[in-house]
């Protein structure tokens, strides 16, 4: 009779594993169809809460799939002209002070954009969750009066900035409300949060998020999407070098 038990102790207890792996996939894939798109055109505000004053940036972005983005800052006047490129794993930075455009590479992708608590590296990484991380379902959690699933993140690539992730996902909107990225020893590097949940374009999408280095001094980043247009007809040339002196 134990050992009986113990056998349908051992099936259930696989059986749940097995289901509990793939509807973590599956929620993914429906994250994915929400924040991923063909291409996209916003505009966004950050605000960088530092130690003792505020920051406020606002820019326009391009982007079309994982692979290529355009990011020109429209204010302050000290970073209007401003220009970012990404193509594939390449990014380069033109400044209009100097009138010169410089490659971000290696050491440098960890470095502060603007100040604020995102990297470089950060803004490199676009590729969809599914291709380089493995998930299982950890258990629920109400936020903000929201159901959610908790999902944990296992990096089955190298070439990753945050070695394990853990999402808490709206189980009705299939948005993130909040993550914390962690490096390989498991120490917690950074902490996000989403809100202002809204539909756009048929799908639910975050327009405020909150990125808080754990490792900075300060209060956070506040990034807001004040504009955002999925599937737009984006010319070649923009996603050129010679595009960041125009």
């Amino acid at each position: 009779m134990i050992m009986k038990n113990i056998l349908i102790l051992t099936a259930v207890t696989l059986l749940t594993s097995g289901l509990a792996g793939q509807n973590a996939e599956e929620i993914l894939k429906k994250v994915e169809s929400n924040v991923s798109s063909d291409n996209r055109i916003f505009e966004s505000t950050m605000i960088i809460h530092g130690t003792r004053t505020n920051r406020t940036i606002t820019a326009k972005t391009y982007s079309v799939g994982d692979k290529q983005s355009f990011t020109e800052y429209l204010s302050p006047a000290r970073e209007q002209g401003t220009k970012m490129l990404k193509l594939e794993n390449q990014l380069w930075i033109y400044s209009p002070s100097s009138d010169r455009t410089i490659q971000i590479s290696g050491h440098m992708l960890k470095q502060s954009v603007m100040g604020s608590d995102l990297s470089y590296e950060d803004m490199m990484d676009d590729r969809k969750l599914t291709e380089v991380y493995s998930a299982t379902v950890a258990g629920e959690e109400v936020i903000d009066g929201r159901n959610t699933w908790i999902l944990e993140l296992t990096a089955k690539v190298s070439d990753v900035a945050y070695y394990s992730r853990k999402m808490w996902i709206d189980t009705e909107r299939y948005v993130p409300l909040r993550e914390e990225l962690y490096a390989r020893s498991g120490q917690l590097l950074k902490r996000t949060t989403l809100s202002e949940v809204k539909m756009i374009d048929g799908r639910w999408f975050p327009t405020k998020i909150i990125y808080k280095d754990i490792l900075k001094q300060g209060d956070g980043t506040e990034f807001n999407i004040t504009s955002v247009k999925f599937n737009q007809s984006i010319p070649d040339y923009i996603f050129t070098k010679a595009a960041l002196k125009q």
